[in-house]
């Protein structure tokens, strides 16, 4: 389920939502490096929800992309203006995945890859090593290594109530590790940063844009 980082079960899913970049952060940049409105666009495995609704409102049509491997996105060449995929595709760079974006693409057209981006809260949640807080990040990595992305970053947070609902639904989500990060928390929220490695159809590295 691609509107969150974190596989979790339905009710602490749901009570994650309900926090998670309260502030509408990661749809409106999303919107704002895709143009999505007015646009014919793909989502990678992104279920039905509020996340969905906003990518998709004023889009002239909609293709959902189930998730495998290798990539097939059911849809003519040439004939979307973006594909976004949102925390599970695109676990590094696949070539024939790309040449399947690229065929769908029409000129101009931009892929959007959003993953978590580290260096904040949230990464203490998992444990160490995950490539998304390392590798993936690296300006020689997979995805900034030789200009095959750029990369906006931007500073999110979980907002919660109080410490007291902040601490029970990490222990809750996350064990041993929710505790102590929540043990650790001197306001309800945690910084969250994420990741859009955005690219133009052909391998094009779009024009970089600030963080926010």
């Amino acid at each position: 389920m691609a509107d969150l980082p974190f596989a979790l079960a339905a009710p602490l899913a749901d009570r994650l939502r309900a926090v998670a970049d309260i502030e509408g952060k990661i749809p409106r940049v999303l919107e704002e490096l895709g143009q999505l409105a007015g646009g014919d666009i793909a989502l990678l495995d992104t279920p039905p929800g509020d996340l969905r609704d906003r990518l998709s409102a004023g889009a002239a049509s909609v293709v959902d992309v189930a998730l495998a491997g290798p990539l097939r996105i059911g849809a003519p060449d040439a004939s979307l203006d973006v594909v976004a995929s949102l925390w599970t595709g695109f676990h590094g760079v696949n070539g024939a995945d790309l040449a399947e974006v690229d065929r769908v693409l029409r000129p101009g057209g931009r892929l959007l890859v959003l993953h978590d981006y580290g260096r904040d809260d949230v990464s203490m949640l998992v444990e160490p090593g995950a490539p998304a807080y390392g590798a993936w990040t690296r300006r020689d990595g997979p995805f900034l290594g030789g200009g095959r992305f750029r990369v906006r970053v931007i500073h999110c947070f979980w907002t919660f109530d109080t410490l007291e609902s902040a601490r029970e639904l990490l222990a809750e989500a996350f064990g041993e590790r929710g505790e102590t990060v929540g043990a650790g928390l001197k306001r309800p929220r945690l910084a969250w940063n994420v990741a859009v490695y955005h690219r133009l159809r052909g391998g094009a590295a779009p024009a970089l844009l600030p963080e926010r």
